[in-house]
């Protein structure tokens, strides 16, 4: 006959203080922290980067000020690859999609989105977290304004597009 082995017993770890610290440091950070930046001379792929961070922490997170964002290169070369990604239509019917925004805080939602883990559900409850304005908005001017230091501007402005100058170009309505 077959010898059988065994089984192990699963054995419950002692909760020590090195797991209620790691306890309490994700209930605070999905506590929903209400985190305000301003987007005035940032640049854009660092900001959804860092935005992207902060929504998978289990932050709220607004952007005001979206269309003084800067995408940095030479307008016409932003513009031009914008016009060409904004050919891409659907064979049958162009109706059904895919829908390209054209809107300073709408280009900047979907940035973020694009930085969001792809096959996750949990993709959906980060970007509900996500608000992004054109301006401040009257319920926002009370709360503090915070930077991100690592996406500011390092060079003159002119080496950079700000978005409410792409909108205008790619037919963004007011």
């Amino acid at each position: 006959m077959a010898e059988q082995k065994p089984v192990a017993k699963q054995v419950k770890k002692p909760v020590t203080k090195q797991n209620q610290k790691t306890v309490a440091k994700t209930n605070v950070i999905s506590s929903g922290e209400q985190i305000v930046i301003d987007g005035t001379d940032l640049i854009a792929g660092r900001v959804s980067s860092n935005v992207a961070k902060l929504l998978r922490k289990g932050n709220r997170v607004s952007i005001v000020n979206c269309d003084k964002i800067m995408i940095s290169g030479k307008k016409l070369s932003i513009v031009g690859e914008y016009k060409e990604f904004l050919k891409i239509a659907s064979i049958l019917h162009p109706k059904h999609g895919p829908f390209h925004p054209r809107r300073p805080d709408t280009i900047m939602k979907r940035m973020i989105r694009g930085m969001l883990p792809k096959e996750k559900p949990s993709k959906k409850t980060d970007l509900e977290r996500l608000r992004t304005y054109i301006g401040i908005p009257s319920n926002l001017r009370t709360l503090k304004r915070t930077k991100i230091e690592k996406a500011r501007i390092t060079r003159s402005s002119s080496n950079y597009t700000s978005m409410t100058e792409l909108g205008k170009y790619i037919g963004a309505s007011q």
